[in-house]
């Protein structure tokens, strides 16, 4: 059976060394000083990208799968042993299990800059670890479905008329699996990604490319032929020629084989005006069921300009835009500590840095909601009761997996935060800043902490 949280094609005990140096060298250096004290540390975007007024949470299910599991075995012992590892710290590695607690935002979530998006609370080493693991998964599925919810908007609202069409550009093997799946659960209805739709139990997609029917001597032979192969997905690719004379050239050729023309694909030239000249076509042949796919450089301000202007597609299929976030490619999200246990009491900690000022303590966000319709976030102190709904919530419990959800919990969350956005943070144009806020209780501790 598929599974959502599958996380890729980094397993055990690989994912131990995805690391960055300087997190084994200050794991060791804490091991030898002693320094293993329950500790907290939150993962936040300073910033939003730019084009982005807001972010839609992903990739914590598989995540959690790669903490859960995470190992260092023989192999990864060995290496470390090179780097100045001594024996003590890789036994301790050897044993290595995560035992903390994660608490996070769901998938499907809307989030805003300076928002915890996970917070971890565990043994210093044990967190301190998982730095780049967490940024690394986050980060860019996050990226995507942002990107992928923005183009699921500007198609209407359907979601189900969006086709991630990105493998092809996506940078890697494991950015196609990622991209496809955080397409879905900003509510793509399929992949063109077998893999994927595979591994994910998503909904497969695909018509043919050009070079079927450059490899017939006529346009009308490889109609024909793919009809009579493919009788149960016949939706052909019209524009390898004259795309007006490949939609009539599908009509006849449906008329001839008895095969229905499920539709066809327009990926080339003017898509508005050549849709509508071949929807017409389609509708004074009776095949008013017929489809259009629209594809081809296509990204959510083209597309929102289309459906403003009512041209007749059926299904987008969006590739390079979606899979790379063309427009905005980087998802800035940091990793720091907050608070510490220090004897009896936890200690809130935070940077002073120019620019890159943290807040101490350990966090959370109230959203309220009036009217089916977000009007504020207040990041607040994890231990108070604020107005709203409390975002983050019980991911991982004494090292166990504690929410473990489905890709439909997920997209049903996604169509929700979608509607709830603001109108003004649901179109183009210039917007308005979402109003987030400290509560007082936040807004004391981090003078304190400044003093």
């Amino acid at each position: 059976m598929a599974d959502p949280n599958d996380p890729g094609l980094l397993t055990p005990p690989e994912t131990s060394l995805l690391v960055d140096r300087y997190e084994i060298t200050m794991a060791r250096t804490f091991h030898r000083l002693g320094m293993n004290e329950p500790s907290v540390f939150e993962l936040f975007v300073r910033r939003l990208p730019p084009h982005r007024d807001w972010l839609l949470v992903c990739g914590l299910g598989p995540t959690l799968r790669l903490i859960e599991g995470m190992r260092f075995g023989p192999g990864e012992l060995e290496y470390l042993s090179t780097l100045g590892c001594d024996r003590e710290f890789l036994s301790y590695l050897e044993g290595f299990r995560f035992s903390g607690d994660v608490d996070a935002i769901p998938e499907g979530t809307i989030a805003y800059a300076n928002e915890p998006l996970i917070r971890v609370t565990a043994p210093r080493i044990e967190a301190q670890i998982l730095e780049t693991l967490l940024l690394n998964q986050v980060n860019f599925q996050t990226m995507i479905a942002t990107k992928a919810a923005r183009v699921v908007l500007a198609a209407n609202g359907n979601g189900d008329s969006v086709v991630d069409f990105s493998p092809r550009r996506d940078h890697g093997v494991d950015a196609a699996m990622k991209a496809a799946r955080a397409s879905a659960v900003a509510g793509a209805g399929g992949t063109s990604n077998l893999a994927a739709a595979k591994r994910y139990g998503l909904l497969p997609v695909g018509t043919m490319a050009h070079s079927f029917v450059l490899s017939f001597p006529t346009e009308e032979e490889a109609f024909e032929s793919f009809m009579r192969e493919n009788p149960e997905n016949a939706l052909l690719l019209v524009d390898t020629y004259d795309t007006i004379e490949g939609v009539r050239r599908a009509i006849e050729v449906s008329r001839r084989t008895g095969v229905a023309l499920n539709g066809i694909r327009i990926d080339s030239g003017d898509l508005a005006e050549l849709a509508r000249a071949a929807r017409r076509l389609l509708d004074e042949a009776g095949l008013t069921d017929a489809k259009i796919v629209l594809s081809g450089d296509l990204e959510e301000h083209r597309i929102a300009e289309m459906c403003r202007e009512g041209v007749p597609a059926d299904l987008w299929g969006v590739g390079t835009e979606l899979g790379t976030s063309r427009d905005a490619p980087v998802v800035d999200g940091v990793y720091k500590i907050v608070a510490d246990l220090s004897g009896e009491a936890w200690r809130g900690v935070a940077k002073r840095s120019a620019a890159k000022e943290t807040l101490p303590g350990a966090k959370q966000v109230f959203r309220r909601v009036e009217g089916g319709t977000m009007t504020e976030d207040v990041i607040g102190t994890a231990d108070e009761e604020l107005p709203g709904e409390p975002l983050l919530v019980p991911a991982m419990r004494g090292g166990e997996i504690v929410l473990a959800e489905t890709l439909d919990e997920m997209r049903e969350r996604t169509r929700q935060s979608l509607a709830s956005l603001p109108d003004a943070l649901r179109s183009a144009g210039p917007k308005p800043s979402y109003p987030v806020r400290h509560s007082e209780r936040l807004t004391e501790a981090a003078h304190a902490a400044a003093l």
